[in-house]
């Protein structure tokens, strides 16, 4: 199982849709088989900054499986617009 961390710097304007897109994106990305859980987390000292925490099998199969399922185009539907607002993606492993 690996953690893929994405941070994100979302205006004050946009905030609540934000955080509202990514709950109804996160049907279809928790039923996929490859994804275990979701977080999404707001910064208390800077409200503009989100951390999202998915726990995924693999990175591949995120990579791979994931982004080629139906499951991910109706995920990206829901987040395609904060793609620029993305600051780090990366895939962590739990120790």
């Amino acid at each position: 199982m690996i953690v893929e961390y994405l941070r994100y710097e979302i205006d004050d304007a946009r905030q609540e849709a934000f955080v509202a897109d990514y709950k109804a994106a996160s049907e279809p990305l928790l039923s996929s088989p490859y994804a275990h859980t979701f977080e999404i987390c707001q910064c208390v000292e800077d409200p503009r900054q989100f951390i999202l925490r998915i726990e995924w099998t693999s990175a591949e199969d995120h990579l791979k499986g994931f982004r080629g399922s139906s499951e991910f185009k109706a995920f990206f539907g829901h987040v395609r617009r904060y793609i620029s607002d993305i600051s780090e993606m990366r895939h962590y492993t739990k120790l």
